[in-house]
């Protein structure tokens, strides 16, 4: 890809992180670490990999993004917010009363551009095989994405799914998955070691890749040579709080909003 366009995206990667700090130092509330880490996630979708028209919303054969891990709802607002779907400064609004954009995602609010509400975790690629099911019946050919963080890989229903969409051979059907290693209790191997994680994809018959997801050109690589004959899982490796070296890495960041000083600083060292 060239370099203009990459240089494109990682200035919109850029601006998404300026607008997540912005919009939870607003609210005095909301996850702030795996926004920051899944900001060029979300780019390389919004702005590069999906079928979607902002003007559109309800495009027929559009394709679909679920975010299962709904507590990082504001990087996913921002998305929707840069690409077109509704005004940026509306993120100003995030959590506030009669917003639109609630801390999890809901259907009900209105915001356009959304596929499920979300926020109790385990249950979205759960969602995606649903909707993968009824393309079937439906013969309707279209990508199906889902975006799930590795503690949520900790849920049984998780695995459920996983062998679902292998039985059913749901091709349409990919997985990222944040794998910051850090979730709200400290790191993932402390909790519930999920390594070997490769091998447990690949057992359930699953393509599995694995990149760097806070490099958009790893990201793309990924995205252009999935298969096409099992549903695939990319095991995007991320830092929370990625963007603001003081907090990079630090899981006391996982549910945590910046005070007035603290936005300030971080936005000076926002790179």
């Amino acid at each position: 890809m060239v370099s203009d366009k990459i240089s494109f995206l990682q200035e919109t990667a850029r601006k998404i992180r300026e607008l997540v700090i912005k919009s939870l130092t607003e609210a005095g509330s909301g996850h702030l670490g795996g926004s920051l880490g899944l900001a060029d996630v979300f780019t390389s979708l919004y702005f590069e990999v999906l079928d979607h028209d902002p003007q559109n919303p309800g495009m027929k054969n559009r394709d679909k993004l679920v975010l299962s891990v709904g507590h990082v709802a504001p990087v996913l607002y921002s998305s929707l917010a840069l690409s077109g779907y509704f005004p940026v400064e509306e993120l100003m609004t995030l959590r506030k009363l009669n917003s639109r954009l609630q801390g999890h995602p809901s259907l009900t609010a209105g915001v356009p551009g959304l596929e499920t509400a979300s926020g109790s975790l385990g249950q979205g690629l759960s969602i995606c095989v649903g909707m993968a099911l009824a393309d079937k019946l439906d013969n309707i050919e279209r990508s199906i994405y889902c975006i799930c963080g590795d503690g949520e890989l900790q849920e049984g229903q998780i695995w459920e799914a996983v062998m679902s969409a292998s039985y059913h051979q749901l091709t349409s059907i990919t997985l990222i998955v944040d794998r910051n290693n850090v979730q709200i209790d400290g790191k993932t191997s402390d909790v519930m070691e999920l390594d070997p994680l490769r091998e447990r994809f690949g057992s359930f018959g699953w393509n599995v890749l694995e990149c760097d997801g806070n490099n958009i050109e790893d990201l793309l690589f990924m995205f252009q040579n999935l298969n096409q004959t099992k549903p695939n899982v990319i095991i995007a490796h991320t830092v929370m709080g990625k963007g603001v070296p003081e907090i990079e890495g630090d899981y006391n960041w996982h549910g945590k909003a910046p005070s007035n000083e603290e936005c300030k600083r971080f936005l000076e060292q926002l790179y």
